[in-house]
């Protein structure tokens, strides 16, 4: 997976979320973007996920511009998947309903291989017992774990990953980051916000950190949050250590 942000401006009326943003990343798998809380992170992911189209500047994923029409946004979006950090489930639907109705609806599966697949990964994700409950009547672990099955349930080219366990305690929080272990072994790639540098530093090869809506450094995990270069860079993972 390669990645391109040349001069990407994020506008929201007056505020600025992202300042020429320029990213290059050749190669990953898996990318961790990192930053303080506001930063820019999130809108980060949000326009590689074509979720929100950028201000002005271009973006690229595997050399496909992901940019202001919404039709090709659209397109690309089906070909992808998202892990929201609300969940965003359908209340009214049940577990089950909530993996296969998108494969149904969207992605053309009819029913029965809608439902079988949906099954599979509530079986994968240890949440057999739980197809028919409601959002409501589930934990956040589970719920993000519902979540995460959808997203990777149509077999997307890139699942995007927004802060998925900020909600959550920390019983919550390693089901979730169990979860998404699971993706990485089984070689799915992707693109992750989050606020855990363990996790970062295990899970991804590459990390980039954002911060007042720049980069301020972008390289291998390991060498990123343990030995940041620039005096941003300190100051911030310098802050994480404290806690």
């Amino acid at each position: 997976m390669n990645l391109e942000l040349q001069s990407v401006v994020k506008e929201y009326g007056s505020q600025r979320a992202l300042d020429s943003l320029d990213l290059s990343i050749p190669d990953t798998s898996c990318l961790a973007l990192i930053g303080p809380s506001g930063g820019g992170k999130s809108t980060t992911l949000r326009l590689l996920a074509g979720l929100e189209a950028p201000t002005s500047g271009s973006i690229r994923i595997n050399g496909q511009e992901i940019g202001q029409n919404e039709a090709e946004r659209r397109a690309y979006r089906s070909r992808i998947g998202v892990v929201f950090q609300s969940y965003n489930l359908f209340p009214h639907f049940d577990a089950l309903t909530n993996i296969a109705l998108p494969l149904e609806k969207v992605h053309g599966l009819s029913q029965a291989d809608a439902r079988s697949k949906a099954e599979s990964l509530l079986e994968q994700f240890q949440l057999a017992d739980h197809a028919s409950k409601k959002p409501a009547e589930l934990s956040g672990g589970q719920n993000q774990r519902v979540a995460i099955a959808r997203a990777i349930a149509p077999d997307p080219d890139i699942v995007f990953l927004d802060e998925p366990t900020s909600a959550l305690d920390p019983e919550m929080t390693a089901e979730v980051i169990d979860a998404i272990e699971t993706l990485i072994e089984a070689k799915k790639r992707l693109v992750l916000a989050t606020h855990q540098m363990g996790f970062a530093r295990r899970a991804a090869d590459t990390v980039a950190l954002i911060a007042e809506g720049k980069r301020v450094e972008v390289g291998p995990s390991a060498q990123v949050i343990d030995s940041p270069q620039t005096e941003r860079g300190q100051t911030f993972l310098n802050a994480c250590l404290k806690f």
